[in-house]
């Protein structure tokens, strides 16, 4: 049967944005085995749409929610993680839209001792209302580029090979394209649920599966998202999360005490 590679996507109350993110996995060259939408909170109008959603789609699509009480993206990505049991998970963003081949780029780039880490396209404040699947024609992304509507344009390329590179770094780690096995995120005992507010979550789980014995795998050329502009989050917590990350590294911690393990085998949970 092969690997089972199921997306987890966050979300809180951004229908707009969620709606092109789904639709991006509907029109994938090789389809993701699930998608899970892990809901942060949100209102009924994101159940409603994982619902019209899943109801068209070719692969299943959940819809795990815990109740509103800030921003919690650590938690709500493990139990995305704990509703499936994909041997590989993707995780992006729902302002996030995947390129064509991103599900088939990272199951090509899959490979045991590593997680992998893609790349993303901003698109610009001008752009954005409208943009979506429609546009990542080639054709359609040399224009968008030529009139200045998009940064990091170069990642619009997709090489028949990526350029890859291996390494224990932490710049421009980004959980809005990344994948890790799913053994590996049970051996750390997944987000660090100690982490709230925006910020260092994504970076303490990958110091964590670093002092696990598990490397970067970075890709250029293929795996690319395409992020729709939006005003930053609330950084309130920011130097608190910094702290935390920086005792991680410090301490050659592998595992985290609040973490993936409350929602297995029986553990809490709400599902929507």
């Amino acid at each position: 049967m092969g690997v089972r590679l199921a997306v987890v996507v966050p979300t809180y109350n951004r229908p707009h944005f969620l709606r092109r993110c789904l639709e991006g996995y509907l029109r994938q060259r090789v389809l993701p085995d699930e998608v899970v939408v892990a809901d942060d909170g949100s209102g009924p109008e994101t159940a409603a749409l994982v619902a019209e959603i899943g109801a068209v789609a070719p692969f299943p699509v959940r819809h795990v929610w815990h109740e509103d009480r800030g921003f919690r993206a650590a938690a709500i990505r493990n139990r995305g993680v704990a509703s499936t049991e994909a041997d590989y998970i993707l995780f992006t963003d729902d302002d996030c839209i995947p390129a064509p081949r991103l599900i088939a780029d990272h199951r090509t780039a899959a490979e045991p001792g590593f997680f992998v880490q893609g790349h993303r396209v901003l698109v610009g404040p001008r752009l954005t209302p409208t943009f979506s699947h429609r546009d990542l024609a080639p054709w359609r992304l040399a224009w968008l580029t030529a009139t200045g509507g998009l940064d990091n344009p170069k990642h619009c390329l997709h090489l028949p090979v990526p350029v890859v590179r291996r390494s224990r770094s932490l710049v421009g780690v980004r959980s809005c394209n990344l994948a890790v096995w799913r053994g590996d995120l049970l051996a750390v005992n997944g987000f660090n649920e100690a982490f709230e507010g925006w910020g260092k979550e994504d970076s303490e789980l990958v110091v964590r599966l670093f002092h696990h014995g598990i490397a970067r795998k970075d890709i250029r050329f293929q795996a690319a998202v395409f992020h729709l502009y939006h005003p930053e989050f609330d950084r309130g917590l920011l130097e608190r999360n910094i702290r935390m990350l920086e005792e991680a590294q410090a301490s050659g911690a592998t595992w985290c005490e609040q973490g993936l393990d409350r929602y297995l085998e029986g553990g809490q949970s709400e599902s929507a």
